[in-house]
């Protein structure tokens, strides 16, 4: 007898269908798995032939032989258990076989039965809808996190045997429902607030222009001057995420395990801060079987190194790519995984290894050779990459001992939205364009056009900061957002004289 079953298994955060095809044959009793399976896979034929028997099920004393389609594509994980115990089922005619063709089966199961969740979910859940199947049968706990994706019915179970009697008998079974989209996307008020800072106007000008368009920032200054307080606020001043921005963040935590609230999507923009002693594959994901990094865990919202002259350089070159596409790609012999990146870069560092050079309270101890070896971990296509280079200063004793005068972040992210929804117009609705800093060369042709008063300041600031093409491209894009946030229509010189002079430290030893 033959029966087949439809599973998934997960390419990066996509999901491909997979096909369980389940043989009794004659010959001495056995259980063999093909398709390319990994040890966890070969596993499942003890696991699932103690949960049969512990369930009430008789286990086939046949030759059972199990493919797993595309047998070209590698396969992992526990997931398999549920979808192989169906399909022995189906074969032994336990279970009806009128609904096997309309639902992806996943979970994996204990010795006694009962369905334990799997990661990944959400990404299998936006397959399943894709590929028009009427839904998904998996364990009860993954359930109402498979449910966040609409016009699709998923049901979950915490046994086996239940599983049997929705097979036998569906119309008696209810599918899990959660509430509406839009109110899954409601978020918080954020508790890290912009009025908690206190004077800094600069600095906070510049996390403005970074939320208007996406750009890149670091942030330079002495211990204590507020770096780390000034990058923990820019989420709260970003815009609230979309609906299908939401689904793809939560995809992406789904896969990599780390979702939280099971039934809601990621409501908030991440905010990401790996420790400086992060290796290269933690940052951009890796593995025998490709997981996300802390960049694409970052996507659509902020990725915070902290300390950033601490990290590797070799590290930080990692970012280079990512910061240019918006995504990276891992390539491993049998595959090719591709996660998506669009992230905007925050990071903070003092001036030199003592912290102090160009304070006006406390002297640098440290040489000139010092601070060149000490800067010479950032190389020049990276800084390329940052659009906004802030010297954050050490606080007047005035304002250390004054109350916060500056705006909350609720008036900023008025206006940070407002920027944003100007350049979609622009933009109009193109899928590959969020804000200003994704925008390429054919695009800053197009928008970023200035008059020759204007042309000349770019020129004499490529002339005397030394700029390359992408750091010049990179003004035009910070002063195009400039001009959004004044809700001027044109680039005008003022604009890009404000640009310019984020870029100041490019060449800082």
């Amino acid at each position: 007898m033959l029966a087949r079953v439809w599973s998934a298994s997960l390419i990066g955060i996509d999901a491909l269908k997979v096909g369980v095809e389940v043989d009794l044959s004659g010959g001495l009793p056995g259980v063999v798995v093909v398709g390319l399976p990994d040890t966890a896979v070969q596993e499942s034929r003890e696991r699932v032939r103690a949960a049969l028997k512990n369930a009430g099920f008789e286990f086939p004393m046949r030759k059972v032989v199990i493919n797993l389609t595309p047998a070209d594509v590698r396969k992992e994980g526990p997931v398999y258990d549920l979808p192989i115990a169906i399909g022995i089922l189906a074969a032994a005619e336990t279970v009806k076989r009128t609904c096997l063709d309309d639902y992806l089966f996943l979970g994996e199961m204990s010795l006694d039965g009962t369905l334990r969740p799997v990661a990944g979910v959400v990404a299998i859940a936006a397959a399943a809808r894709q590929l028009g199947l009427k839904g998904l049968a998996l364990p009860a706990d993954n359930a109402y996190e498979a449910a966040v994706v609409p016009d699709l019915e998923v049901y979950g179970f915490k046994h086996l045997s239940e599983v049997v009697d929705f097979l036998n008998n569906p119309e008696a079974t209810q599918s899990v429902q959660v509430g509406e989209p839009d109110t899954l996307l409601r978020s918080p008020t954020p508790v890290l607030d912009l009025c908690d800072i206190k004077g800094q106007a600069q600095a906070r000008r510049a996390l403005e222009i970074a939320a208007a368009g996406g750009h890149n920032t670091i942030l330079i200054g002495p211990p204590g001057s507020g770096k780390t307080m000034l990058a923990q606020r820019l989420p709260g001043i970003l815009p609230p995420l979309t609906f299908p921005e939401a689904l793809e963040v939560t995809q992406i935590h789904s896969v990599a395990g780390l979702l939280k609230e099971k039934g809601h999507l990621v409501n908030q923009r991440p905010f990401r801060t790996p420790h400086h002693s992060a290796s290269g594959p933690s940052l951009v994901g890796g593995g025998s079987f490709p997981k996300p990094g802390e960049i694409s865990l970052a996507h659509r919202g902020v990725l915070f190194l902290d300390e950033l002259t601490e990290f590797k350089r070799s590290v930080l070159e990692f970012l280079r790519q990512p910061l240019e596409d918006g995504k990276v790609t891992i390539t491993r012999t049998r595959q090719s995984v591709e996660f998506p990146a669009q992230f905007t870069l925050v990071s903070s560092t003092n001036p030199c290894p003592c912290g102090y050079f160009g304070d006006t309270v406390q002297p640098c101890t440290c040489t000139p050779r010092h601070r060149e070896q000490y800067w010479a971990k950032l190389s020049g296509p990276l800084m390329d990459r940052i659009d906004l280079q802030v010297i954050v200063g050490r606080l007047k004793p005035e304002e250390v001992t004054s109350q916060p005068e500056g705006e909350d972040s609720a008036t900023v992210r008025v206006r940070v939205e407002a920027a944003r929804k100007q350049a979609q117009i622009r933009f109009k609705g193109s899928p590959t364009l969020q804000c200003n800093a994704d925008m390429e060369s054919r695009h800053i042709r197009q928008w970023c056009q200035f008059d020759e008063t204007t042309r000349l300041l770019i020129e004499g600031a490529v002339r005397k900061l030394g700029l390359s093409a992408r750091a010049t491209d990179r003004i035009l894009k910070v002063a195009r957002t400039i001009a959004d946030l004044g809700s001027a229509p044109d680039i005008e010189a003022h604009h890009v004289a404000e640009a310019i002079q984020y870029r100041t430290i490019d060449r800082m030893q």
